[in-house]
């Protein structure tokens, strides 16, 4: 079989290879400190043990990961005047991430990131019933989906961590049982590359995703409006009311999803327009140009002119979930008060709804055949 970019990776890594909220910064974090906060997510949970894996690189790049919810908690990034910067939105325990209704801070989402209409698809004939946790949809893979459960800690060094899950046959409503590893990856280049692949017993859809959500001021400094968005991608996937996709593409020329050149997320966020109105804002599936493709290749970036910081996106998938925080509201996170619209998030995945519209690129894996998906966040200073 032909080796694909995580077959060489995890090749290449093998050869090489308080429960209270911290009132500190935790930009300004030294060695000791994140040795606290780690002791906040030591834990058991479901009877498997919780806890964070610190990643940094050689030029002083801050990842941490929990294994609940194989999450990205911390992310630390120097701005333009050299002082390091939290720019993903979380929480400094486990207690917290636990007590909160905003589930998906960081977290890994499956086995199917965004919605499946009136949780049900059909496969071979057969009807799967899912849970319906949002609306009248299914949302994530359902309340016990990736995001809520404890990951096996398979190896970790300084740069990297493997976790792996294995997912039971009918889990969430799901076939199959999915064996699903990920890797967690810090690299030279300040990207943060994030490698997964599942493989079933059964013939099952699957559809990967982490939620990060990002504000390149640092998580709680106010909203995202003036950040600076690019996509690659000509369309849309136009939604209902329940934000499920028509089955159909729409443009974005000469409408406010038009990010082909750089443009503030706030520019036209107020403008009338049906599916603003629908979403609350931007909540939708872009097209992405290259489509489905074997290596990661650059779909977006994004900037911030106060921080100097900027995010290069570089996926295999072919599609990307801009989410504009449209539903966030006043939550006490990591560093200050998460306000609205006080992050974005750029979820590289297929299409919402996929098992549903068979004109969508297909997210079904058949039995024995491994799935694989790659993504790398990638930052650095832009004048």
């Amino acid at each position: 079989m032909k080796q694909t970019y995580l077959a060489l990776l995890i090749g290449l890594l093998f050869f090489s290879a308080c429960n209270q909220k911290e009132q500190k910064d935790t930009s300004d974090m030294t060695g000791n400190d994140w040795q606290k906060i780690r002791t906040a997510f030591k834990d058991t949970l479901n009877g498997k043990n919780t806890d964070l894996i610190v990643l940094e690189n050689e030029k002083g790049v801050v990842v941490t990961i929990t294994n609940y919810g194989a999450r990205v908690v911390h992310l630390v990034v120097p701005d333009k005047t050299g002082k390091p910067t939290d720019i993903v939105l979380g929480y400094n325990s486990l207690k917290e991430y636990l007590e909160s209704s905003s589930a998906f801070y960081g977290a890994l989402v499956g086995r199917y990131a965004n919605r499946i209409a009136k949780a049900s698809f059909e496969l071979d004939g057969q009807t799967y019933q899912l849970a319906k946790n949002n609306g009248p949809n299914s949302l994530h893979g359902g309340p016990g989906g990736f995001h809520n459960v404890v990951w096996d800690i398979v190896n970790s060094t300084d740069t990297y961590v493997e976790l792996q899950y294995l997912s039971s046959d009918g889990e969430e409503g799901y076939p199959g049982n999915l064996d699903v590893t990920v890797i967690y990856k810090l690299n030279d280049e300040n990207g943060l590359e994030i490698i997964y692949q599942a493989m079933s017993d059964k013939k099952t859809v699957i559809n990967l995703t982490n939620h990060a959500y990002f504000n390149l001021n640092g998580d709680g400094s106010g909203n995202v409006k003036d950040h600076l968005l690019q996509i690659e991608a000509d369309s849309i996937t136009p939604v209902d009311t329940t934000l499920i996709p028509l089955g159909t593409l729409a443009s974005v020329e000469n409408t406010p999803f038009d990010f082909r050149q750089p443009t503030a997320i706030g520019k036209r966020i107020n403008d009338t327009d049906v599916q603003l109105e629908t979403g609350g804002g931007y909540d939708h599936n872009f097209v992405l140009r290259k489509g489905l493709t074997p290596n990661p290749e650059k779909i977006a970036l994004a900037y911030s002119n106060e921080s100097g910081i900027a995010m290069e996106v570089h996926t295999t998938e072919p599609g990307v979930q801009f989410y504009g925080g449209n539903f966030m509201n006043s939550i006490q996170g990591k560093n200050g008060t998460y306000e609205y619209r006080g992050a974005f998030c750029l979820e590289t995945q297929h299409y919402p709804d996929s098992p549903n519209q068979p004109s969508f690129p297909t997210t079904v894996l058949e039995k024995g055949d491994v799935w694989e998906s790659a993504t790398i966040y990638k930052f650095m200073l832009k004048e």
